[in-house]
């Protein structure tokens, strides 16, 4: 009879086995084994930094999690949260599309059954340094902006991959929301010029996503009062005198009528959450979230014991105010002229980057390109007869999308439509016209 101790044993050796297998080619000192209440799962997650720059001490924290099946076949997904200031870690990987969301009283972790890594290698960067767990140990690196996050962003791709030499050749699709308008163009910018001076490694970009997303500041702005008005949020007396009145492209000659007007209608923020109007201004579970997040040690951060704590949004960064009113569309225009395909939606709830500005935008896109309608404005469904919401494409390679009920943080309202639509992006299949009785989100 073999003894209890042998088993133990005999089941140790063979953990020891599996572990050398399941580690190979990966760093394993990156590898997080749990996270703190975190159920069993049987992807692998990462975690930890890359020097962007050595001499100055910069580094940027990263979470990278597999996808729940074939994650050797399926290909990387980059999510970047915006602010400028936000963290894509507690954002977007614990609050919207990662594998775990908090428990209700923040103590543990639940699974997230609509992760988009279901169809998909996600990664997260906490991006500018200043953000999160990302650091510099040069204070003069937080007054920043597009051009040094972009370039950072760049260097981080690039000596990440060394870490992670088995995803080089995979789809690589650039994704996130808000700000992210600006870093995800401009990210791909610098990469399709990479990729033109490159005699070695070139970057597989397949798409870009962004939700949401700050394109044009003077028209994302204007669009937010008509949005205020269309939903009854202010009156026509205010809506009128903030389009007569207010010069959006030149802040610095708003007359007073135009400011009295907009601090007006800025008293709704103490009572509306102007990121989802359906919502009360609170977002109790994010607060949990952070709270948790803080004793997140499992995963690797604050390596150098940073002097304060890790926050949903950065206030230690100085971000450029004037390379908010940078126009996306230009870079947006290389993208596609580049055939990369490019999806741009909208959760129809938020009022700070209301689908109406993006809509017109990308319409504005496909005219300057000479993109004829390929698919004409109308409703995209979801389980069995569900409005998903709404969609048009230009040239085979523009599209706008709708998320019906969701806002600005599309998988976070929406999750199930935000991964059927992510899933339609990354397969490159157009969101469905008609009902499908037999659709299902895991596809």
């Amino acid at each position: 009879m073999v003894s209890s101790r042998a088993v133990v044993m005999a089941i140790m050796v063979l953990v020891t086995v599996q572990w050398l297998v399941f580690a190979e080619g990966y760093p394993e000192e990156d590898l997080v084994a749990r996270l703190p209440g975190q159920p069993n799962v049987g992807f692998r997650q990462f975690a930890g930094y890359v020097d962007v720059d050595s001499e100055n001490g910069r580094s940027l924290f990263y979470y990278y999690v597999e996808a729940v099946k074939e994650p050797d076949t399926k290909p990387l997904t980059l999510w970047l949260n915006g602010g400028p200031g936000c963290s894509s870690v507690g954002g977007g990987a614990f609050t919207e599309l990662g594998p775990f969301y908090p428990t209700g009283d923040g103590r543990g972790l639940r699974l997230n059954s609509m992760s988009w890594n279901k169809a998909s290698n996600l990664l997260f960067v906490e991006s500018p340094a200043g953000v999160g767990w990302s650091y510099s140990n040069r204070s003069s690196d937080y007054n920043t902006g597009d051009k040094s996050t972009v370039n950072d962003m760049l260097v981080f791709l690039l000596r990440w991959f060394n870490k992670f030499p088995e995803l080089k050749s995979r789809d690589l699709f650039l994704t996130g929301e808000s700000y992210a308008g600006h870093y995800i163009p401009q990210l791909a910018d610098v990469i399709l010029s990479y990729n033109s001076r490159s005699s070695g490694f070139k970057f597989n970009v397949k798409g870009i996503a962004i939700g949401n997303p700050l394109l044009k500041l003077d028209r994302d702005f204007a669009a937010a009062y008509e949005y205020f008005w269309s939903h009854g949020m202010i009156s026509d007396e205010v809506r009128l005198t903030i389009m007569n009145q207010c010069d959006f492209a030149n802040p610095k000659n708003m007359s007073n009528a135009c400011i009295y007007a907009i601090v007006e209608s800025s008293v709704l923020t103490e009572y509306i959450n102007s990121y989802h109007i359906l919502l009360d201004v609170c977002y109790p579970s994010i607060v949990q979230q952070e709270l948790r997040l803080k004793k997140m040690n499992a995963l690797h951060a604050n390596r150098t014991r940073l002097p304060y704590e890790w926050t949903m949004c950065s206030n230690r960064l100085n971000y450029s105010g004037i390379d908010g009113y940078i126009d996306m569309l230009p870079s947006l225009k290389r993208i596609i002229q580049n055939q990369t395909p490019v999806w741009i939606f909208s959760g129809d709830q938020d009022s700070v980057i209301p689908l109406q500005s993006s809509r017109t935008l990308v319409r504005e896109l496909a005219e300057d390109l000479n993109f004829k309608t390929t698919i004409p404005y109308g409703a995209w469904f979801h389980k069995e007869q569900v409005v998903g919401g709404w969609v048009t494409e230009y040239g085979n390679l523009l599209t706008f999308a709708t998320v019906r009920g969701a806002a600005h943080m599309v998988p976070y309202a929406e999750p199930s439509r935000a991964l059927h639509m992510f899933s339609s992006f990354m397969n490159g299949r157009r969101l469905p016209n008609k009902p499908d009785l037999k659709s299902s989100t895991d596809d």
